[in-house]
């Protein structure tokens, strides 16, 4: 499936619409993720928030990363299903957690992020680009 992609929450207060491709999608394995997952990695594509359309109300919780950075978890006040992330380094970007959008959007990781903070359970797949820590930034497009 391409774009365009939409995603509620458990209870259907929070929707989204969105219109174009994700920049990328990754899993991440960091330790504030492990703790939004339940203790597991977070999956999740990064989408320019111009292509997004939001519809109910999202609740926003942050905390400072050890980059300094300034990074928001969104999630539904109503059900407290997780939903979006955002980071101050990239204000034109949200991160969207796969398990939001509805049906079969085919979107899946191709990078697995954090892994020196992953627990020696942690199943990675093999076939994935695989870093210690986050990643040099994608290119800016023109």
């Amino acid at each position: 499936m391409t774009a365009p992609y939409s995603g509620s929450c458990n209870c259907g207060a929070v929707t989204v619409t969105i219109s174009a491709e994700p920049v990328w999608v990754r899993q991440c394995w960091c330790g504030q993720c492990q703790k939004a997952a339940a203790g597991s990695a977070t999956n999740n594509a990064l989408f320019a928030t111009d292509a997004m359309t939001v519809n109910g109300d999202v609740a926003w919780k942050g905390y400072t990363a050890a980059s300094g950075n300034t990074v928001e978890q969104g999630f539904c006040p109503s059900c407290g299903t997780p939903i979006f992330g955002r980071n101050s380094s990239r204000p034109s970007s949200w991160v969207v957690r796969l398990g939001f959008l509805d049906g079969d959007h085919d979107l899946k990781p191709t990078t697995a992020i954090w892994l020196e903070e992953a627990p020696e359970w942690a199943m990675i797949d093999p076939a994935l680009e695989q870093f210690t820590r986050q990643p040099p930034p994608p290119p800016q497009a023109p």
